[in-house]
C-alpha cells in the first residue's frame, strides 16, 4: 500500500456527502478523473452524477462501471428554541447505532459544524426504556449552543446535510481500513483506479466510469446515468455484508476477495457475465467470493433495465458494520476488485459481449 493509495482512500472516505448533497465528493472525483481523461470526456446527468469516458475503439461495446457517491446521513428538519437539532434520516439507519455519536452538519455555505446525538443516562431511564432502542423521532443533536439564535448565527438552516464524523485509520493489521462512507466511497475509489489502470492500455471498448447520486434513496442517479450511456455491460461497484464477526456464519469474510452477488433485492446477477468474471479471476488466481442478499440492492438494479436492457452485476467489497457510523474494509479486496474489472475490460470486445448477452 503506497502513500498515494492511502491518501486517496482517506480523502474519499472523509468527504461529506449524503444523498442529494454530493457536490463536494463529485468535485473530488472529477479531479481524479482528470488525471486520466480530458475535460471534454467528462459529462453529467441533471441530478449531479458524473461520467468519465475512456475510449478504446470508437465503435466498441460500452462498459459502464459505477460507484455511488452518496452516503447515509440526515438532514436538518427543525431547530428547537433551545438550539437543539431535529433531523430526518437519509438512507437506512438502525437507531441503536446512532446515539452518542459525533456528526458533521454542513451548511449551505459549506461551513462544518460538529454535533452529537444526545442521550439520557441510564440512571434516569425507566426499565421499559432501557429495554429498547430510542426511536429516531425522539432523538436530537446537540451543537453546543444556548438557543436557536446561536444556532442560526452558525448558518444552520432546515435542509442542511448531516454526516457521521469519523476519521480514516489503518487498524492493527494495516490492511484493515476503518472509515466512514465506505458505502460507497470504496466503489468510487475502485472506479477511479480502474480508469487509471486503463490510461495506457489498449482495449476494444468504450469505458464509462461514473459516480452516481442518490443510491441510498432509490438508485436514482444510476437510472439517469444508464439512460445517457445506454451500456452494453454494466457493473455496480458497491459494498455488502461481511459475515465474519461474532453471531454470523462466516461464509463471506473481508480479505478473502471481492464478492459477486448472484442475487440481491434488485437484480438477478447476469449468469454469463458472472461466469466470465469468474473465469478471469480463476485464470489469474485472483480471489473472489459468491453471495446473495435477500434484501437491499445496488445501482445495477436500475442499470440493467434501461433501453433494451444490459447484462449487469453487483460486484461488492465485503464490509463490516455497513449503514453504521463507522465501517471496516480490507485493502486486498479493494485492489483485487480493481484487478478483476481491469482484466474483464481488457478481454471484452464485440464478439465476447454479444456472446455474453445472447448465447
Amino acid at each position: 500500500m503506497n502513500k498515494n493509495e492511502l491518501k486517496l482512500l482517506k480523502n474519499i472516505s472523509e468527504i461529506d456527502g449524503v444523498s442529494g448533497h454530493e457536490k463536494e465528493i463529485r468535485e473530488f472525483i472529477k479531479n481524479e478523473f482528470l488525471n486520466v481523461v480530458s475535460e471534454e470526456n467528462i459529462s453529467y446527468d441533471r441530478l449531479g452524477s458524473i461520467i468519465a469516458k475512456k475510449e478504446g475503439l470508437s465503435d466498441g461495446p460500452k462498459i459502464l462501471i459505477t460507484g455511488h457517491m452518496d452516503e447515509i446521513g440526515m438532514i436538518v428538519t427543525k431547530i428547537t428554541d433551545e438550539g437543539f437539532i431535529k433531523f430526518q434520516t437519509i438512507g437506512g439507519w438502525w437507531s441503536q447505532v446512532m446515539s452518542s455519536q459525533k456528526y458533521t452538519i454542513t451548511t449551505t455555505k459549506g461551513k462544518k459544524v460538529r454535533a452529537v446525538i444526545g442521550s439520557l443516562p441510564p440512571h434516569i431511564l425507566q426499565k421499559e426504556q432501557l429495554a429498547k432502542p430510542v426511536d429516531v423521532k425522539d432523538m436530537f443533536m446537540d451543537i453546543g449552543v444556548k438557543n436557536r439564535e446561536e444556532a442560526e448565527k452558525l448558518g444552520i438552516k432546515i435542509g442542511d446535510s448531516i454526516t457521521p464524523y469519523t476519521t480514516f485509520e489503518q487498524m492493527g493489521n494495516k490492511n484493515y481500513l476503518l472509515g466512514k462512507a465506505w458505502d460507497d466511497r470504496i466503489g468510487c475509489a475502485i472506479a477511479i483506479d480502474v480508469l487509471k489502470e486503463l490510461k495506457e492500455v489498449k482495449h476494444p471498448n468504450i469505458v464509462y466510469a461514473a459516480g452516481t447520486v442518490q443510491e441510498e434513496v432509490g438508485c436514482r442517479g444510476a437510472k439517469t446515468v444508464a439512460q445517457i450511456v445506454n451500456p452494453d455491460i454494466s457493473i455496480a461497484l458497491d459494498t455488502g455484508i461481511a459475515f465474519d464477526v461474532p453471531g454470523t456464519d462466516g461464509h463471506v469474510k473481508i480479505g478473502d476477495g471481492p464478492v459477486m452477488l448472484v442475487y440481491d433485492g434488485g437484480l438477478i446477477g447476469h449468469l454469463a457475465l458472472r461466469e466470465k468474471m469468474m473465469e478471469i479471476a480463476d485464470e489469474l488466481k485472483i480471489p473472489y467470493q459468491l453471495d446473495h442478499l435477500q434484501r437491499g440492492g445496488t445501482d445495477a438494479s436500475q442499470m440493467h433495465l434501461v433501453h433494451d436492457g444490459a447484462p449487469s452485476m453487483s460486484f461488492i467489497v465485503a464490509t463490516r458494520y455497513i449503514h453504521g457510523h463507522t465501517s471496516v474494509i480490507h485493502y486486498d479486496d479493494y485492489k483485487n476488485a480493481v484487478k478483476i474489472i481491469v482484466e474483464l475490460i481488457k478481454r471484452l470486445d464485440k464478439d465476447t459481449v454479444n456472446k455474453i448477452t445472447f448465447d
